[in-house]
C-alpha cells in the first residue's frame, strides 16, 4: 500500500497545494523565474540551504553534511511546455498557452517534499543530499548548464524521476542500459527554381525534391540500421508554396530522428548527409542540413537500478522493470559524469505526455516524496558504511 502521508499529513496536503499552485502558474525553459521564487522561500521557511550558484533560474538545495561522508542527488525539473491547456482541472493554467503537460508540477513538489523529510532528519543523514531543481529541461540544455556551475561535483550517485502515464499509481519503473532515446532534430532547406505550374520544366521544382527526400529518410533506418537497434526518423513540418498555379522556388523540411544506440545516432547523421548530398546532386540544387543535436540517451547504471527498485516498497510501491521509451531527457547528460538511475512513476493517464489534457494523479505525489527522500538516505548508509 502507498505510504499515504498519515503521519504528515500536513506536509502532504502543503506539497499537493504547492503542485496545484505551480500548475495554475507555469512558466517556460529559462523564464521560471517565479516559480524559483517560489521553491526557495519553502526551502528557506525550512532552513534548508540553497547553494549560491551562477544560475538565471532554477536552484540547487543541500542538505547534510554534519557527517563526512559522500554525496547523493536528486533531480527534478520545473519548466512546462508552450500548450494551451485542456485538462479541466480546478487548478488549470492561468497563463495563456504554457501548460504544464510533462508534469514537472509534480516532479518539483515531490522533490520539495523530500527535501523537508530529509530536513527533519539531517542530524543522522550518512553524507550529503543535493536537490537539483533544474530549469529548461524541455529545451535539452537545463542540465549541462546547471553542470557547469559545479553542482556535481565530488558526488557519488544521482537519481531521477519521471511520471509516466502509461503506468499506473503506485508502480515505480525501470530498467538496466538505455531507458530514453538520444534526441535530434534536423531542418532541411531546398533552395530551388520557381516557375508557372503549367511550364515546371523551366524551374527545379523543390516539392519534388521535398518528396524524393521525404521518402528517402525512411531508408536511413530500413536500411542502414541493424533491426535490434530501435530508432526512428520522423519529418514532422514540410513548408512551400502559396498559390495554386506556382511552383515555388524553396521548400522547408523538419523533424526529429530517435536512437539508443550512440553509433546509429552517429550513423544516421552521417548517412542523411550523405543522401542529401545525393539529392542535391541529382536535381541540380542546393540542399542545406541544419542538425541540432540534443541529449543523449539516458543509461542507467545497473547497481543503482537494482538498489532503486529494491527501495520501491518502503514507500508502498510496486517495483517493474519497464521497457525503452523514445521520450528525450537531459538527465542523461548527469549520467555522463556520474552513475545513477532514472525511474519512471506511475502517474495513472490516460493523456499521454505534452498532451493538452494531461493530467497527474494527486495520490501518486506523497509517495513518491517519501520515496525519494528514503532512497537519498538508503543510497547514503550504501556509501557511507561506517558513518
Amino acid at each position: 500500500m502507498l505510504n499515504t502521508g498519515q503521519e504528515h499529513q500536513a506536509l502532504a496536503k502543503f506539497i499537493e497545494d504547492f503542485r496545484h499552485n505551480m500548475h495554475r502558474h507555469p512558466e517556460l525553459s529559462n523564464q521560471e523565474f517565479e516559480t524559483t521564487a517560489r521553491i526557495k522561500a519553502v526551502l528557506e521557511s525550512h532552513q534548508i540551504r540553497v547553494l549560491n550558484l551562477p544560475l538565471k533560474t532554477g536552484l540547487v538545495a543541500e542538505i547534510g553534511g554534519q557527517k563526512a561522508g559522500k554525496r547523493v542527488v536528486l533531480r527534478s525539473d520545473i519548466d512546462a511546455l508552450p500548450i494551451e491547456e485542456k485538462s479541466g482541472v480546478e487548478y488549470t493554467s492561468e497563463n495563456p498557452g504554457v501548460m504544464h503537460a510533462c508534469g514537472h508540477d509534480f516532479h518539483t513538489s515531490a522533490a520539495l517534499g523530500a527535501a523537508i523529510l530529509l530536513k527533519e532528519r539531517e542530524e543522522t543523514l550518512a553524507g550529503t543530499v543535493r536537490i537539483l531543481f533544474q530549469a529548461a529541461e524541455e529545451t535539452g540544455h537545463g542540465a549541462p548548464a546547471l553542470i557547469e556551475t559545479g553542482a556535481l561535483d565530488d558526488a557519488a550517485v544521482i537519481f531521477g524521476i519521471h511520471n509516466d502515464p502509461t503506468l499506473p499509481v503506485g508502480i515505480i519503473g525501470s530498467k538496466d542500459g538505455a531507458l530514453t532515446a538520444g534526441v535530434d532534430r534536423f531542418a532541411i532547406t531546398i533552395s530551388g527554381t520557381g516557375s508557372h505550374a503549367a511550364r515546371p520544366h523551366e524551374g527545379n521544382d523543390p516539392i519534388i525534391i521535398a518528396g524524393q527526400i521525404i521518402g528517402a529518410l525512411q531508408t536511413l533506418i530500413a536500411r542502414n540500421v541493424p533491426s535490434d537497434h530501435n530508432a526512428v526518423v520522423s519529418v514532422t513540418q514540410v513548408h512551400s508554396g502559396s498559390t495554386w498555379n506556382v511552383i515555388p522556388d524553396s521548400a522547408w523540411l523538419e523533424g526529429t530522428v530517435r536512437s539508443f544506440n550512440q553509433d546509429t545516432r552517429e550513423l544516421i547523421e552521417r548517412r542523411l548527409r550523405q543522401v542529401l548530398k545525393g539529392i542535391a546532386s541529382a536535381f541540380d540544387t542546393q540542399i542545406e542540413l541544419d542538425w541540432q543535436p540534443g541529449p543523449p540517451s539516458v543509461v542507467n547504471t545497473a547497481e543503482w537500478v537494482d538498489f532503486a527498485l529494491a527501495q520501491a516498497a518502503g514507500s508502498g510501491f510496486e517495483a517493474r522493470r519497464v521497457e525503452a521509451s523514445p521520450i528525450g531527457e537531459d538527465f542523461a547528460f548527469y549520467q555522463q559524469k556520474l552513475p545513477g538511475a532514472f525511474l519512471m512513476i506511475g502517474s495513472g493517464g490516460p493523456f499521454a505526455l505534452h498532451h493538452p489534457e494531461f493530467r497527474v494523479d494527486d495520490r501518486a505525489l506523497f509517495p513518491t516524496a517519501h520515496y525519494l527522500a528514503q532512497l537519498a538516505v538508503n543510497a547514503l548508509e550504501h556509501l557511507n558504511p561506517q558513518a
